[in-house]
C-alpha cells in the first residue's frame, strides 16, 4: 500500500509542479488573470489565475494511472461496493464544477450560477452512491430512515466544504497550503482508521499535486489558484472525506474531517451571518466583501506571510486534534489542546509587537518576484 501511496504522490507532485508554468502563460493568453481593481484584492500586480488546472492536471493523471496499474496487480477490485460507479460520479460532479470555474476565471459569471454548478455536481454524486447515511457525533443522534434527508444532508456537506475553500482563498497560498494541511490529516485519519484503499490513494494523489503547485503559489505568489481550483480543492476534500468514512461510522470518525476543516467552515459560517446582518437579505449571502479571517489578520497588521502561516498553524493544530482524538480519544486530545491554548496565550502579545517585522521584506519579494517574472517572459520572447 505505502508504495502505491508513494507513487500516487510523486506522479500527482511532478505534474503539477511542470505543468503549473504552462498554466501561467495559458492564463496570460485567454486573459485569465486577476487584477488589484477593488480593497478586497491584495495582490498589488496583475496575476494569473488558472493554476488550479495544474493541480487538476496532476490528480487525474495520477489516480488514473494508478487505478490502471493496481487492477491490473489486483491490488484493487472497482466492482467491490460499486466503485467504478461512484468514482464516476466523482469524476462527473468535478467536470460540472471545473468548467463553469473554468469559464468564470476567463469570462467570468455570477455567484448564483457557480452555486448552482455545485449542487448538481452534489446530486451527480449522491446518485452514484457516495453519501452520509450515518450521523452520530458527540451529543447529536440523528435517526432517519428517509434517504432524502441524508441525499439533501450530502448536497450540503459538498456545497459547504467547496465554498469554504473558495471563500478562504484571499492571500497568496493561503487555500492551497490548508488544503496540503487536511489532505495530510485525512490521510493519517483514513490510514489509522482502516479506510478503503481508494480514499487513501485519492487523498495522497490531491495532497501531491497542491504540493507541487505551492512553490508557484506560496507568498510571493506566481500565481493563482483561482475558482477552478478552489471549488476543486472544496470539492474533493468533500467527497473523499465521505469515502474515507463510508466504512466506519462511529462518533470519532464522522467529526473528525468537520475538525480538520474547521477553520476554513468557522470562516464560512461566520462569512454567512455577517452578511446575513449587514445586508439583511438572503442574497447578500453570495456577494463579496471583506471581512474574512484573513482580511481581519491584515487590518491587525500583520503581513501576508505572516497572517498565512499563522493560519496555517491553526489549521494543523486542528487536525493534529482530530489525529489525536482518532487514536488516543478524547481526554488527551483536549489536553493537547489546552497546552497549545496556553503556549498561545503566553507568547501572543510578544508575537504581536512583532508583527510588523518583515513588512519590507514581504515588499522587496513582491517586488522581486515581478522583475523575475518579467525577466523570464522577456527571455521566452
Amino acid at each position: 500500500m505505502w508504495g502505491d501511496i508513494a507513487i500516487a504522490f510523486m506522479i500527482a507532485f511532478m505534474t503539477a509542479f511542470m505543468m503549473t508554468p504552462q498554466t501561467i502563460r495559458l492564463a496570460k493568453k485567454l486573459g485569465a488573470v486577476d487584477y488589484p481593481e477593488d480593497e478586497r484584492r491584495i495582490n498589488k500586480i496583475t496575476m494569473p489565475r488558472l493554476g488550479g488546472l495544474a493541480v487538476i492536471a496532476g490528480f487525474i493523471i495520477s489516480i488514473v494511472y494508478l487505478l490502471i496499474v493496481m487492477t491490473m496487480e489486483g491490488n484493487i477490485d472497482l466492482s467491490n461496493d460499486d466503485y467504478h460507479t461512484k468514482l464516476l460520479g466523482f469524476a462527473m460532479g468535478g467536470l460540472i464544477i471545473g468548467v463553469v470555474c473554468f469559464y468564470d476565471d476567463v469570462k467570468g459569471t455570477k455567484a448564483i450560477v457557480k452555486l448552482m454548478a455545485q449542487i448538481v455536481a452534489g446530486i451527480v454524486v449522491v446518485k452514484s452512491g457516495i453519501i452520509i447515511d450515518s450521523i452520530d457525533i458527540p451529543f447529536i443522534k440523528i435517526d432517519s430512515d428517509s434517504e432524502l434527508f441524508y441525499e439533501i444532508l450530502t448536497v450540503c456537506w459538498i456545497i459547504g466544504i467547496t465554498n469554504a475553500l473558495n471563500l478562504i482563498d484571499g492571500l497568496d497560498g493561503l487555500s492551497t497550503g490548508i488544503s496540503i494541511i487536511s489532505c495530510v490529516s485525512l490521510l493519517m485519519i483514513f490510514s489509522l482508521n482502516g479506510s478503503p484503499i481508494i480514499s487513501i490513494i485519492l487523498i495522497t494523489a490531491l495532497c501531491g499535486s497542491l504540493v507541487g503547485f505551492l512553490p508557484y503559489n506560496f507568498n510571493p505568489a506566481k500565481t493563482f489558484i483561482g475558482d477552478t481550483g478552489s471549488n476543486f480543492l472544496g470539492y474533493c476534500l468533500s467527497v473523499i472525506s465521505i469515502l474515507g468514512i463510508a466504512k466506519t461510522y462511529t462518533a470519532i470518525v464522522i467529526v473528525a474531517p468537520l475538525i480538520v476543516l474547521a477553520l476554513p467552515l468557522f470562516d464560512t459560517v461566520f462569512a454567512i451571518f455577517r452578511r446575513l446582518i449587514h445586508g439583511k437579505s438572503l442574497k447578500a449571502i453570495i456577494e463579496p466583501d471583506a471581512g474574512h479571517l484573513h482580511h481581519k489578520m491584515l487590518q491587525k497588521g500583520f503581513t501576508q506571510k505572516q497572517a498565512v502561516l499563522i493560519l496555517y498553524g491553526l489549521s494543523a493544530t486542528f487536525g493534529m486534534f482530530a489525529i489525536i482524538l482518532m487514536e488516543s480519544g478524547i481526554w488527551k486530545a483536549l489536553s493537547f489542546a489546552l497546552i497549545i491554548i496556553v503556549i498561545i496565550a503566553m507568547g501572543y502579545k510578544e508575537f504581536f509587537k512583532q508583527r510588523l517585522i518583515g513588512d519590507n521584506e514581504e515588499t522587496e519579494e513582491q517586488i522581486d518576484g515581478q522583475i523575475n517574472i518579467e525577466d523570464r517572459e522577456r527571455e521566452n520572447g
